[in-house]
Formats: C-alpha cells, structure tokens, sequence
C-alpha cells in the first residue's frame, strides 16, 4: 500500500517481492472464529484488507475558487473515477457478501463448496486489489488540491504481475463459471430459486451474470476515464506523462484480457461444435486445434425461388476456422427463466463443412462460370436439394432479385408499359388539358423509369448484406464434381465485409510463405499462427528490367479513393491508392515506379525518369478549406486535389501530380544552394526539406509560390531525417535533434546519443513517444515527445538470436509504427516486430516480439504503411435493410413509399389548357412523397418556376452519417531479393532474383 500510495519504484518492488514470498504486510487474523465478522475483515490468503470504518472511501474536498477550466474538468473526471471505482468495489462484495457467503452457510445445501469454489474463483483476490487501491486513491484524493497527480497511482497499483494474474485466472474461468452456473441451474431448483430471490431482492435488480462481468469491463473503463482526463491536461503538467505511462500500463494489461477472453470463448464454441461433428476426423481435428477459429457469427440461410419469392431461412451458426468453414444448426437455447439469469450457450448440429480453399465469394454479375442449376448436399445424407439462384434482367443489368423488392420492381415495369400504352391514346385526344396531354404522359414515363432505377439500386443496396459462397458438395454417380451455391444473409454490411475479407486472408495464411511466416519471442522460438500475425500477400520485382546497380531509396503511399471498386474487391484488395517507389544510387539516373493497390496483387501503371538520383518521397494532401484560410494557400492552378514531392540529388525538388491526373511535373523547386535534398516533409503550412551540405532547412510556405522560403541553421551535420509533430517538427543532426516549433521557428536542441561519430537515421512517432535508430549499433531508443527525456532503450540483436544468424550486431535501416506493431527493418535483410500501446500514451515495447520468416538478402530500404479507409457508399445500408425484414431482403411498405424521385420534373404551369381535376383551384400541391397517383397528377414531379429547365431536386431523407470506419492497412518492405528462412537456423534458401530490388507486401486484416 506504501507503494500504491506514494508510487515509488522502489516500494513497488518490495510489494512485488513480499507478495512473491507470501509476506503478510498487512496484520493477519486468523480466519477461524471470525465468520460473523466478514462485514469488518475481508481475508485473501495471507493478506487482510480492513473495513470502511477503519479506511474511509475518498472523498474530495469542496472546489476551491480560482481554478482554470482544465483545472475543474480534471476534478470531474477525478469524482467520476472515485465513484466508478466505488460502485465496482461495492459489485464485488456484494458477490461475496449476498452470493457466495449465503450458499457457502446454507444449510441444507444448495450447492456443494467444490461446486461453489470454481463459481466464484479469485473474486476476492480482486475485491483485494481493488481495496488496497481504493485506500491509495482516498490518499491521493485528499492531497488532489495542492498535487493533482493520479498516474502514477495507476502505474504503481496496476503494473503489478499479481493483477495481471489474478485477473487472468478470473477471465479464463469466466466461461466455466457460467457453464457450472447454467448447469446447476437446471439440475438444482434450489440453486434456480436462490438466484431469482437475491435478483428480485436487488434494488436495481441485477443478476449474478451482471456483477460478475463487471471484472471483465473494469479496464476498458478505467482507460475511458484516463482517456478523458489526459485530454484536459495540459503540456508541462506535471500529471502528463504519468497519465501517459498509465495509460500505457491499462492498455497492455486490457488487451492480455481481452485477448484471454478471446481465445476462452473461442475454445468453448469449439468444444460445443465438436461435440456435434459426426465424422470422427473433423471432430479429433477440432478438438486439437482449438486456437484455430477465425471467426464465427450467426448469419440466416435464405433460399430463393425463381421469382425472387423466400421459400426458407433459418439461423445458422458459421465458423471459419484456418482450413475449414462450418455450417451448424442451432438448437433451442434453454428455457427462459434460466436466460434471464445467465447466458445460455446454444448447442449446435453440424449441417456441413467444406474445405476453405475451395469455398468462393460469389458477387452478382459473377455467375457466368457458373451453372444455373447448382444442387446442395448435406453431409451425412443421401438427400440431395436443389437451389436455384435465378438471376432477373432488366435494362442490361443484372440483378439478384430480394422477393418484395422484385415484387415491387415488376409492377413499376408494368406500370411503365401502361403509362406508354396510355401515353399513346392521350395524343388522340380532341380538347386542350393543361396537366392531360401528350407533355404530361411523357414526365409520367420518365418519371417511372427513374423509380425503376432506384429500384435496382435498392435491390443492390440489399445485396450489401447478401453473403453468397459456393462450396463443394459430393460427386454425383457419375464421380462429376457437384457444388451449391448458399446465401447467408448478414446483420449488416460491416459484418459482410468482414465475412469477405477473412475468407480471403485465411486463404493467403494456407500458402508455404504464411506457414509458417513469424517466429515468436515470447514462446521461446516457436512459430506463430498464420492468423495472428501479419499475412505476406506476395513479393514482387520493382522494375521490369533487372537493374542490380539501383538502389531503393524511398517510398509512399499515394491514397486515392476507387469509386467504381466493387464490394467484394473493397474487401480483399490492397489499400485504394497508388504505391511510388524511388531508386537512385551513384552513377544512375532516378526511375519513379508507380504501383496500383486497387487489387490483391500490385500492378505496375507508370513509370517516371528523373535526371538525377532521387534521395525521398513526400506526399502532400489537399488542404482543407480551414487549412487555407489559416495558412494563406492558394489553390495550384490546375486545380490538383494531391501532390507528390521528390527531392533529387541534384538539389531541385520536382512536384507531381496524382497518379489519376497522369502524374505529370507541375512545379520545380529549386535549392538556393544546390546541395543534396535528403528528406522532405509536410504539414499544414509548410514543407520541410532538410539539406546535406548546409545544414539547414528549406521552407517553403506556399508551394505553389517558390520565391516564398526561409532557412534555418541547425548545426554542423547534414539533416538526415525529418519528423513532423502536431505542433513542431523534429530534424536530425549528428547525434542530437533539433526541435522546431512550427508557428514561430524558435528551436530546442538535445543529444540523443554520446558518441557524437553516431548519427540519427530514423524516427517514428507514436502517441505520447518517437522510436530513434542510428547510423550504427543495434540499439533503438525511446524519447517523450514532451520532456524529450529517454524513456526506453531496446537492443534489436537480442530478438534475432531466434533464427541463430551469428550476429552479434545488427544495424536498422528502416523503422515504422503501425496498429499496433513497430515494425523494424535490418541490414541483414530480417523484419522484426515489436508490439506497442495503440492508444494516446507512451509507445512503450510490451513484450519480446516476432521475427519474419520472409527476409530481405540486402538492407531492407524501406517499410511503408499503406492504409485507407473503404467508401461509406459501401457501409450505407438503405432503407431496404432497415425494414423488419431486412434479413430476407425485404423492404417496409411505408419506407417504400418515402422514395423521391431526385428531380422535379417539368411543370404544367406554363402548359395551355385548363387543369383536369375533380377539385377545386384550392387543390394542394403535389407531393413527392409517394407513388400513388392523387387526383392532380402532379404527385410524380414538383412545380418549377421555369417550365423548361431540369433542376436538381431535394435529396432522400437518410439516417444520419454512420460513425463505422473500415480501415484497409498493409506494409509494404523494399530491399534486394528474396530469400525464405528456415526455421531456427541461419540457412536460408534464396529466390533466384538474388540481386533484384523487391517489394514485399504484408496484409492485415480489416478494422473497424
């Protein structure tokens, strides 16, 4: 508690070691004789935690006057932390005291202490924890108005290996425990009746399922609660970068939980599908393989008849694991009383299952290979059934028909053919009407066609949620191969995408590269997961001609938004964009490849020749509109949204246009000086250039303006990499770093290493921290953003003694952060990553990594990330799926009626003749809300003040923008050949391109 209260380091390890040791630092008392006394002692082992009598909750003071805005937020967020953590503590007592106390006394009993004991397993090792730091907490509360500092009371309370394991085996019992509890609920009435009493009892009535989960949600809280109280703190407070490191600590120990959870209930869904598996090979390979699901969602099997009309759909339960995908029916869940208490698992029956290399995602417009008839086969039986997917043609278009939308789309047809016939006899007429003529019949057609139009488009839209696969079924008598084709209809357009892209990346985890790809440090050596690690998608030559004398300088990402890219490409394509690769090297000339990754595999679209070696890549984005308001940009000439800036030897620094704008030279900046432009990089103002000669900065305020730059001294070291932070941009000189604010230009200067012969070579930035490799050494180190003060220092040669290469020093060339994982590249060709916090604190190595099988022969040039994020067209789901039967496809009639028609259509207004109605002039104006005709037919179009001009109608009322982002990230590693290492040893067996410069292209799986 000493070290919970005052956080030293020093404390913290005597707790860590008498807690090791089973030290008592708290008074024992003997458990026997004090049963009527649990309100006052709660005893855990050999550690007694006191009452509130004796350690009163916290409690804060009332504000003082005078205190900044930060200030009073910083104390709100303070009293939602002591009443969060209030609340959970009195969770878990009243788990011991109203649950496990009165079934332990019980007499008779309700359940035995060896049922009772794994039911509520280290419930009070946690109540323990959480007292000790509720007591931390009420100290540093009651000082809260002269420290204001809670950080490090979460460091020194929550970085304790006895929390991380006392909640593991909380996490990891979870699911047993609620097997046990649903178990003896139906075998013990007693037990049934026991829990419905204390949850009626209960003031806010809730169940024993309820507090116990509570543990499991207690992180992510805390980190919610960090989250907010980091963001109203201020830079230079002395709270930052405790906050930071807490954050750190919080976020490290969630994601063990969660990942624990993970792999629990991946392992009891497996367990229950094995259960039902009939064929003895499936079921020993399922229970041997436990941590090989992927993923495993109920999804409702829909079947077609040709009209479009549903004949069935049923729930399924479908797992994906890394070589199988499962389809399961789900039976009956359990009686409901027993449901309102506790999660009840489903039990499941294997319907089929098919090998995962021969299952497909079939899109509509993709059926042509495939037969019109296809047969579905169940496993285990002799009945064979026969599903006809019937494709409906209309306007060119091809289109998988939802039974009420192609209800509705035929009568619109038959509508159109009417109004045409009708269309037909109104020029027969022999008076004048002013809304009754040849011009009316005719908006009637158009109009008509343009809800025909819509239409399709909503029976597309529904097909967002339609997951369609053929897979294998059995040969037919004649041995010919047999597929079906099976529609599963998905909760939503995120969980098709989802379905798609791990279906195509589980594919890529089956090929020799990905099996195994990584080497993991924590298992001492043993291979990881395909799945669990990032995928290589394929390797490729940069150039088309081998040109050994090139060397790989530089690289970027160049995102640029595919708006005809289909849904399922969307899913399992690269990130959208292009990919620049640069070469230079002595004696050369500069080569621009240019890539596009609008496909699973890069293709090669332009190649560009400089007329000197290119040294780096920038890409500048288009400003926004606040952006140049503030910073007084002009908009380039041609209108370019994007550019790309390449810094040659030479000293000029060319400006390109995207790829989509053919990707020519716009500008040439030229260097006063004519040095070397080694880096460049771009913020909202300005772009950074730095030099090799004279040791200064190149800034360009306006781009499109070259006259416009202004320099500034450094030091007596070329500047050999930029970094741009949200206010300042970090340059490297030598062994120091040199900090320049943006706004005003001033500098900071601060060594970061004490061999002044090393130099800064790499820096990459995440949340609170910058990663920094070196010229030479193995070593990588880690800086506060802020305080700029050392935080961490790893040596990367440790991690590649897994592959025993012999080397004893490796040198980084190339560093990266991305989701997660801070990727480093070596001279020796190796790929090494090493996780890190994702969240706002201090990218911190929290553990001993992974080391790529897939290896560069020479340095690795480059590590490039490569992410965007998928249209929100695709993520739209309409009305069509947001009516109740969405699941089949449906539509609500009274959604069907709200359609417009996106255009008004011409007025009668101005046309000769009087109105044909049966009203009066009062008669209202049109409506464009529906399609049943009133008795003015101006309910198909809206007036118009020019009868002879088109304009663009209102647009359809929509939900609100959804806040889904689905992000598409891969890396991309550049370096000479390709060479395949063996597991544990140094050979390896190289690619015949031994001296070619290749890419590497790693996918990660889709985030939401």
């Amino acid at each position: 508690m000493k070290a919970a209260r005052s956080g030293t380091k020093d404390g913290l390890e005597k707790t860590k070691i008498a807690v090791m040791r089973k030290v008592s630092f708290l008074q024992r008392k003997d458990q026997l004789g004090n049963a009527g006394k649990f309100e006052d002692f709660v005893i855990v082992g050999q550690l007694t935690i006191l009452d509130e009598m004796k350690h009163p909750p916290p409690q804060l003071s009332p504000m003082p006057e005078g205190l900044t805005s930060h200030q009073v937020v910083r104390r709100h967020i303070l009293g939602s932390i002591i009443q969060s953590e209030r609340s959970y503590l009195e969770s878990l007592r009243r788990i011991l005291q109203e649950y496990h106390r009165p079934l332990m006394e019980a007499d008779p009993r309700i359940l035995s202490p060896r049922k009772i004991r794994p039911i509520f397993y280290r419930i009070r090792e946690i109540t323990q924890c959480h007292s000790m730091f509720q007591i931390a907490l009420a100290s540093r509360v009651a000082e809260w108005d002269s420290s204001e500092k809670i950080g490090d009371l979460f460091v020194a309370s929550f970085s304790k290996s006895m929390v991380l394991d006392v909640y593991s085996d909380y996490v990891n019992n979870f699911t047993n425990a609620m097997a046990l509890i649903k178990k003896a609920c139906m075998s013990k009435p007693a037990f049934l009746e026991f829990l419905k009493k204390k949850q009626a009892s209960s003031v806010d009535r809730i169940t024993l399922y309820g507090l116990m989960v509570k543990p499991i949600q207690r992180f992510p809280q805390f980190i919610l609660l960090l989250q907010d109280m980091l963001k109203n703190t201020p830079k230079g407070h002395v709270d930052r970068l405790p906050l930071q490191l807490a954050l750190t600590e919080l976020e490290m120990l969630a994601e063990k939980l969660n990942e624990q959870k993970r792999v629990a209930d991946q392992i009891a869904e497996t367990q229950q599908l094995a259960r039902s598996v009939s064929d003895r090979l499936l079921s020993k390979q399922l229970n041997s393989e436990q941590g090989s699901l992927i993923l495993c969602e109920t999804l409702i099997e829909t079947v077609y008849g040709e009209r479009g009309q549903v004949l069935k759909s049923k729930e399924r339960k479908v797992f994906l694991f890394d070589d199988v995908l499962i389809c399961g029916n789900i039976n009956v869940k359990g009686p409901p009383d027993i449901s309102s208490l506790v999660p009840v698992g489903p039990k499941y029956t294997m319907k089929w299952s098919a090998p995962l290399q021969q299952v497909h995602v079939v899109e509509v417009g993709q059926e042509g290979a495939q037969s019109k008839d296809t047969f579905f086969q169940q496993s285990g039986c002799n009945i064979m059934k026969l599903f006809v997917s019937r494709l409906f043609i209309y306007l060119g278009k091809v289109i998988l028909g939802p039974p009420r939308l192609y209800q509705e789309l035929q009568e619109l047809q038959h509508d159109l053919s009417v109004v045409e016939e009708v269309t037909l006899l109104v020029g027969t007429l022999q008076g004048t009407y002013q809304n009754l003529n040849t011009t009316v019949a005719q908006d009637w057609c158009l109009a008509l066609q343009r809800l025909i139009r819509i239409k399709e488009e909503q029976i597309q839209s529904a097909n967002k949620c339609r997951l369609r696969l053929q897979v294998p079924g059995r040969p037919d008598k004649s041995g010919r191969p047999v597929s079906f084709m099976v529609v599963f209809n998905t909760p939503n357009p995120l969980s098709k995408i989802s379905w798609v892209n791990r279906l195509h990346l589980a594919k890529i985890a089956q090929r020799d590269e990905n099996s195994p790809g990584w080497l993991s440090g924590e298992d001492e050596g043993k291979t990881v997961a395909p799945f669990c690690c990032p995928l290589l998608a394929c390797h490729m030559p940069v150039f088309a001609v081998k040109s050994p004398e090139r060397k790989l300088e530089a690289a970027l990402h160049n995102p640029v938004h595919c708006a005809m890219l289909g849904f399922s490409a969307a899913s399992t394509s690269l990130p959208q964009g292009y990919f620049w690769v640069a070469s230079g090297g002595e004696g050369s000339e500069g080569q621009i490849e240019i890539f596009s990754l609008n496909r699973p595999t890069p293709r090669t679209v332009k190649s560009l020749q400089m007329g000197s070696p290119v040294r780096c890549l920038e890409y500048v984005p288009e400003p926004s509109l606040t952006e140049e308001v503030e910073a007084g940009v002009h908009k380039a000439p041609s209108g370019i949204s994007a550019n790309i800036c390449v810094g040659l030897d030479d000293g000029r620094i060319r400006v390109y246009g995207s790829v989509d704008t053919a990707a020519q030279c716009l500008l040439t900046l030229h260097n006063p000086e004519g040095c070397p432009v080694l880096c460049l990089k771009h913020s909202a103002r300005f772009l950074f250039a730095g030099l090799s000669v004279v040791h200064c900065l190149f800034f360009p305020d306006d781009l499109w303006d070259p006259d416009s730059c202004r320099c500034v001294s450094l030091g007596s070291e070329p500047v050999q990499t930029l970094l741009v932070l949200d206010d300042s941009v970090w340059a490297s000189c030598g062994n120091s770093v040199t900090v320049v604010d943006i706004s005003s230009l001033t500098t900071q200067k601060f060594e970061v290493h004490p061999d002044p012969t090393i130099s800064v070579t790499h820096m990459t930035c995440a949340g609170g921290g910058v990663w920094m490799a070196f010229s030479e050494g193995s070593s990588i180190r880690l800086f506060h953003t802020e305080t700029l003060e050392l935080l961490q220092e790893i040596n990367i040669s440790s991690r590649s003694t897994l592959l025993n290469t012999g080397q004893k020093s490796m040198r980084v060339t190339s560093l990266l952060i991305c989701q997660g994982l801070l990727w480093v590249g070596t001279a020796q060709g190796l790929i090494i990553t090493l996780p890190v916090p994702k969240l706002e604190g201090i990218p911190k190595i929290t553990g001993k990594g992974m080391i790529s099988l897939n290896a560069h022969c020479g340095p690795v040039d480059f590590l490039v990330a490569t992410t965007s994020t998928l249209s929100p067209e695709l993520l739209k789901r309409d009305s069509v799926g947001d009516g109740p039967d969405s699941a089949c496809g449906g539509e609500d009639r009274s959604k069907g009626r709200s359609v417009l028609l996106q255009y008004k259509l011409r007025s009668t207004s101005g046309l000769p003749g009087r109105p044909l109605t049966a009203l009066g002039d009062e008669a209202s104006d049109s409506s464009l809300e529906s399609l049943e005709h009133s008795v003015e037919d101006g309910s198909i179009y809206e007036l118009s003040d020019d009868p002879e001009t088109w304009v663009r109608g209102r647009p359809c009322k929509r939900d609100p923008g959804r806040r889904d982002r689905v992000i598409s990230a891969a890396i991309i590693s550049g370096g000479k050949g390709f060479r395949r290492l063996k597991e544990g040893a140094a050979g390896t067996r190289t690619s015949g391109e031994g001296l070619e410069n290749m890419l590497m292209v790693w996918q990660l799986p889709l985030t939401v």
